[in-house]
């Protein structure tokens, strides 16, 4: 595994350092879209909506779109001024039993791994944290964002999950929860109540359950291969994105034209409309004296 955030676990007047890692990962098979017809990959390009060019990454800012439609944009500079009081801590602020957290606020679950110089705080609060038969409750910063998490122990090691903010939740606002309920008779609830002890178990076993979708789909990949039903696509050139490019830089420039050749038409149609100057009268020419 590789570690993805570094900073500290900060408890009391005790800060352990520690190393990140994801604790999960998607099995799921990866597929591309591509074309049908030769296998080619589809990709998309990242361009601006006004003038039509695409915008290299460096360029690319955040923005917020107000209810009329303007935008408020925020440059990286600007969110990184953006106050973060746990940024690199992982602040432990009260400690609670775990049965008193709803499992719906749960986001993402990490692995917290002792640095080099921090193996004993680490197992201290690790032994205590067990003992007590509570987890933690803290905030942190992750990816320019601030959450709240739960510190637990899970197989020897200290696993974070990060909680979300109790106005993400929504509430469950059905209409039949506003409707008088139905008339349930006992035996009903004692029928559902006989079927879940039939099904019920000691204790969950995750690895009796399988992705049979998954397994499928890979069979069905190696069957592919092995019968040769693949396809290379064509290599893609360098000029393809210069021709797509060129397209779009044209495109712009035809439409300036455009805009000031309807700018100039305007004008002259004013020209038209305005009256001419008055024109002079040519001065009367003398007549020579005729001779005698």
């Amino acid at each position: 595994m590789r570690a993805m955030w570094k900073g500290s676990v900060s408890f009391g007047l005790v800060s352990i350092p520690i190393q990140m890692y994801a604790a999960t990962e998607n099995k799921n098979v990866s597929l591309r879209q591509v074309h049908e017809a030769d296998g080619g990959r589809i990709q998309y390009k990242r361009f601006c909506t006004i003038d039509g060019a695409e915008v290299p990454y460096a360029e690319i800012a955040k923005g917020y779109e107000l209810p009329d439609g303007e935008m408020v944009v925020i440059t990286d500079t600007e969110m990184a001024e953006l106050p973060l009081s746990s940024q690199r801590t992982i602040d432990v602020l009260e400690f609670v039993p775990l049965e008193s957290i709803d499992p719906i606020q749960y986001d993402r679950t990490y692995y917290l791994e002792p640095q080099k110089n921090a193996v004993k705080p680490y197992i201290v609060l690790r032994d205590a944290l067990h003992k007590s038969s509570q987890v933690a409750i803290a905030k942190v910063a992750v990816r320019q964002r601030e959450s709240m998490a739960v510190l637990r122990v899970h197989a020897d090691v200290l696993v974070m999950t990060t909680m979300l903010w109790p106005d993400e939740v929504r509430e469950p606002d059905f209409p039949f929860l506003r409707d008088d309920p139905p008339q349930i008779r006992p035996q009903e609830v004692t029928m559902a109540g006989s079927l879940i002890e039939s099904l019920a178990e000691p204790v969950f076993e995750p690895e009796k359950y399988h992705d049979h979708y998954r397994e499928a789909l890979e069979e069905m990949i190696e069957a592919k291969v092995a019968g040769e039903e693949t396809t290379k696509p064509a290599a893609v050139t360098a000029k393809a994105d210069v021709v797509d490019l060129m397209a779009a830089l044209q495109a712009s420039v035809d439409a300036a034209k455009k805009s000031r050749g309807a700018k100039s038409t305007s004008e002259e149609s004013d020209e038209d409309e305005a009256p001419a100057p008055a024109k002079k009268k040519p001065a009367a020419r003398k007549r020579a004296p005729k001779s005698a």
